[in-house]
């Protein structure tokens, strides 16, 4: 059983005033309305009325990321490691609801994988493996979820980016042979396809552009980083995606492709 949420807010309604599925509703609304904390507390209240609910637990997780992730990875925050490991907690609990379920499987592996960085080398390294199986998973139920074809092409992206060393030594004394299975190629393919699927997501757009970056196909990069410029914004995190494309751009400005990638 998940650990007991961090309670953001007043409930909106008392426990008998509304079903599950009116609280879930209203979560996704507040979602839509960019306001992770609220939707947050209404999926609290449809989990009180039903432990065990797929879409309240999912989206509870997918919440709670959606609040940690306000805070960068590079600030030491205890206060979003512990929402980071309650949105896995609560992944795990979707999965176990409805194990063919496509979101549940793409929020585990999206929580892991933000849970893993309060992890030992050691342990992340083992915890990638769950993060690619997850993935894998939720790609076999709906093969363009385009969050799923995100994470594995971030998943790609983020391994191919370790040193050749830092891989060796994953590989060689950490047990980490699936990072054989990283590839550039599959970065771009995962995140194209993710761009495809929904190709109003700033953040899709972004991350693509900075591995065409990575591999100095500055190009295409600028191409993904003018579009964000012209997309609404849905995420919370949009405005802040948007600023670092901008940056992203004037970077590369002038920059030639490398003509052998």
């Amino acid at each position: 059983m998940y650990r007991r949420l961090l309670i953001l807010g007043c409930l909106a309604a008392p426990l008998s005033a509304q079903t599950v599925e009116e609280q879930v509703a209203a979560g996704i609304a507040s979602q839509l309305a960019r306001d992770p904390h609220t939707a947050l507390t209404h999926f609290e209240v449809a989990l009180r009325l039903d432990p065990r609910s797929y879409e309240a637990s999912w989206r509870g997780a997918e919440a709670l990321m959606d609040i940690g992730k306000q805070t960068p990875d590079s600030v030491k925050s205890p206060e979003r490691d512990s929402l980071y490991q309650q949105a896995e907690s609560l992944a795990r609990v979707a999965v176990a609801a409805n194990p063919e379920g496509a979101d549940g499987y793409y929020a585990l592996s999206a929580a892991i994988g933000r849970a893993s960085l309060t992890k030992s080398k050691k342990e992340r390294v083992r915890r990638a493996a769950e993060i690619r199986e997850a993935a894998l998973r939720s790609l076999e139920l709906q093969p363009e979820h385009h969050k799923t074809l995100h994470v594995l092409g971030r998943w790609n992206a983020e391994i191919m980016r370790l040193s050749g060393l830092t891989r060796f030594f994953a590989k060689t004394f950490l047990g980490g042979k699936i990072f054989n299975a990283a590839a550039w190629d599959s970065a771009v393919v995962y995140l194209d396809r993710a761009v495809v699927a929904s190709p109003e997501n700033i953040y899709h757009r972004l991350d693509l552009a900075e591995v065409f970056v990575d591999r100095q196909r500055y190009t295409e990069a600028r191409s993904q980083l003018e579009r964000i410029g012209e997309l609404p914004v849905y995420d919370v995190m949009d405005p802040v995606y948007r600023e670092q494309a901008a940056a992203l751009l004037r970077q590369i400005q002038g920059k030639k492709d490398d003509p052998k990638d």
